[in-house]
């Protein structure tokens, strides 16, 4: 696992918190730095187990075949979407649980905006007994009504946020201010390669076994490494995890793939930016406790973002994968609503693989751009798609998708 004392990835990064939160910060980087980095009681050997026997780690990388008769080049899956819970968001969701248990703490909050990581963390606290309580925006749990009762199947309390557009953004900052108050007895398990010092690090340090088993899985299968690895990228956990290996592998191009929702422009009046494409169009700023690329206004104000899918709806970016796109070595790029629908229906049609709304983003810009993709492309299947099925169905009845399944038959229900 990869080690960052400092915090920083170049410009990046670092501790932007209240006075309240540097004596829990500060024990989590102590923890952070004995049990994940130099496996103290044997922190790393138990979560790679639990990874394997709760979680049915390796998950496979897939040749696609009818994708890559279609493209004319190797295309491989790598089934995140097989991980339990159906996201690549129980391998952090475990280790930041496990991790708090060896700090013996009582109690786990998290935040979730496409609900994938709430039911993860939810998964990881029934599965090691710790309470658990989950931030959740209104408008992400009208969105995403199965994964807030498969929370509450295993025990975990929804704490609904009413404040601004109800998306993740407003769940970070009421996680935040929860913990602030009783971090003594609380971690705070976030979802993604954000926040301050060791988040970032630390979650990619989770995450990168995407990563570890594609660069093992890809000598194994074709003899060598891929050309290039597509991971959809809203906060970036999935995204890092899927390139960590592959970072120091110039010949491995690494494409991070953002929503362009429904325009790249940004209305400043409205306070809306109709896209969450913060690596292409943000600009440097403090959020959430780290510097990164937002969504602003002229001001500094940060804007509210806007995805088809929730779990890319968010006005930030991992400080590492900010870094990462301003030295090149990550190519920052963005699709649009219409074209993540219309990946959504053709993985699902051709492969028999139901995508979530986030990685259908990825499969949108290998249907796009292709050819300047060389023979071999992995593409990350972060989590699949039964949580989406109701917001596709209403977002392709307002659509002309042309690959899609004909909607008549829904028009009653909506």
């Amino acid at each position: 696992m990869s080690t960052n004392t400092d915090g920083k990835f170049g410009d990046y990064g670092g501790q932007y918190v209240p006075e309240a939160l540097m004596p829990a910060i500060e024990e989590l980087d102590d923890a952070y730095e004995r049990y994940v980095l130099n496996n103290e009681d044997g922190f790393v050997d138990e979560f790679r187990r639990r990874l394997r026997d709760f979680g049915g780690r390796p998950t496979p990388l897939q040749r696609a075949d009818r994708l890559s008769e279609r493209y004319d080049r190797e295309v491989y899956l790598k089934r995140e979407d097989l991980l339990h819970g159906g996201a690549h968001k129980l391998n952090n969701a475990l280790g930041q649980v496990l991790l708090a248990k060896y700090m013996g703490k009582e109690r786990i909050v998290a935040e979730t905006g496409a609900g994938q990581h709430g039911t993860a963390t939810a998964m990881a606290a029934a599965h090691l007994d710790m309470p658990c309580e989950i931030y959740m925006g209104t408008r992400d749990i009208n969105r995403q009504r199965p994964n807030v009762f498969r929370m509450r199947i295993n025990g975990a309390e929804v704490n609904p946020v009413t404040v601004g557009r109800g998306t993740l953004k407003e769940a970070i900052s009421e996680t935040m201010r929860d913990w602030a108050t009783t971090v003594e007895t609380t971690h705070y398990v976030i979802g993604s390669v954000v926040g301050p010092h060791p988040f970032p690090s630390m979650v990619r340090d989770f995450q990168a076994v995407i990563s570890e088993e594609a660069r093992r899985q890809s000598e194994e299968q074709f003899g060598g490494l891929p050309d290039s690895v597509l991971a959809c990228a809203g906060g970036g956990s999935n995204t890092m995890g899927a390139f960590a290996e592959f970072v120091d592998d110039e010949g491995v191009d690494l494409y991070a793939v953002e929503a362009g929702g429904s325009s790249l422009e940004v209305d400043e009046e409205a306070g809306v930016a109709p896209n969450s494409a913060s690596l292409s169009t943000g600009d440097e700023g403090v959020l959430h406790g780290a510097r990164t690329k937002l969504l602003q206004d002229r001001d500094g104000q940060i804007m509210e973002s806007h995805s088809v899918s929730s779990g890319l709806d968010y006005a930030g970016v991992g400080p590492e994968l900010a870094h990462l796109v301003d030295e090149g070595r990550v190519t920052p790029v963005n699709v649009d609503d219409d074209a993540a629908l219309e990946a959504f229906h053709r993985l699902s049609q051709e492969e028999g693989v139901i995508p979530a709304l986030e990685t259908a983003h990825a499969f949108a810009y290998l249907h796009e751009e292709y050819e300047q993709l060389g023979e071999t492309v992995v593409v990350n299947v972060s989590g699949r798609g039964d949580k989406d099925l109701e917001s596709v169905i209403e977002e392709t009845s307002k659509r002309d998708i042309p690959n899609a399944p004909d909607m008549d038959a829904f028009q009653g229900g909506l």
